[in-house]
């Protein structure tokens, strides 16, 4: 699905949440050192869509909230061994500057000697749950090497945020998504750790009603809405929020590594003719559950 030649759009975007809105968490947002920044605007450059908005961490976390996004959830990810220290440092300087605005999650690389001791240290200096990412970091959720990672977060009651669905897919990754996630696989992880509260990203794309059943069976699982509903990629499927489970759905943008304006999918949330009660749940209640805010 990933392409260089995906579109960029010079969409206007508001100075505030559009109107009509309640409460926003955004609960998908990435914070990175700029040498990690750097990097990612580079591979995204070369193999997937111009991102739109170049800003350093504070700076994006100021931007959502001087925009009327009352909190943000900030994500990670490690691309390689031994750097998780360096980015959970960074997260935790960043969750204590905007003390109360920012809820930080750590990083580990899957399968690194001491992941569980590294992210130990992480949720001991503040932070508030973890965020893998398969497509990246090249791994199976059933592999054996995330048994005391998993632990690890079971034990502290800290939740997971992992990007486990097969799409959107590229070449340029270094293992074939479809290979290593799927809907059946985080099912194992889910009945293997009934404690663990995890979220998958893009409500679970392209297995929209894999992941939509799973929500129906699983109390430990939520889905996130980033980049799902604003109308970019080529979906088979069309999603529609209030099929799903109402009170396991949570908004986040995948700000700021977007080719969009910021506000795009809240406008779509806003014209979709949901209940008051669904966008309190959608677009913050679900959050403050899930992350403990």
């Amino acid at each position: 699905m990933l392409k260089s030649t995906l579109p960029y759009f010079n969409e206007p975007e508001g100075e505030q949440l559009p109107v009509g809105l309640p409460q926003v968490i955004d609960a998908h947002v990435h914070i990175f050192p700029d040498w990690i920044f750097s990097a990612v605007h580079k591979w995204f450059d070369q193999h997937a869509w111009k991102i739109r908005y170049r800003l350093s961490s504070e700076e994006i976390v100021r931007f959502l909230l001087n925009r009327g996004v009352s909190h943000v959830v900030a994500l990670q990810y490690a691309h390689k061994p031994g750097i998780a220290r360096q980015l959970n440092e960074h997260m935790v300087e960043i969750s204590q500057e905007f003390e109360g605005q920012v809820t930080g999650m750590a990083t580990v690389f899957p399968g690194e000697q001491d992941a569980s001791q590294i992210l130990q240290e992480a949720f001991d200096n503040g932070l508030r749950g973890l965020k893998l990412h398969a497509h990246v970091q090249c791994f199976d959720p059933n592999d054996s090497s995330l048994a005391p990672v998993f632990d690890c977060c079971q034990e502290n009651g800290m939740p997971v945020v992992m990007h486990v669905s097969r799409e959107p897919k590229s070449e340029a990754y270094n293992c074939d998504p479809y290979q290593i996630c799927s809907a059946e696989k985080l099912e194992r992880v889910l009945k293997n750790y009934p404690d663990l509260k995890v979220c998958v990203p893009h409500l679970g794309v392209d297995e929209f009603h894999s992941y939509r059943k799973l929500i129906e069976k699983y109390d430990t699982l939520w889905l996130d809405t980033a980049m799902a509903i604003a109308d970019y990629f080529q979906l088979k499927q069309t999603v529609s929020l209030d099929d799903y489970r109402s009170d396991r759905i949570i908004y986040g943008s995948d700000f700021p590594n977007i080719p969009y304006a910021w506000d795009r999918e809240l406008k779509r949330i806003a014209e979709m003719g949901l209940t008051q009660k669904l966008l309190d749940q959608i677009l913050y209640k679900n959050s403050i559950e899930f992350f403990n805010i």
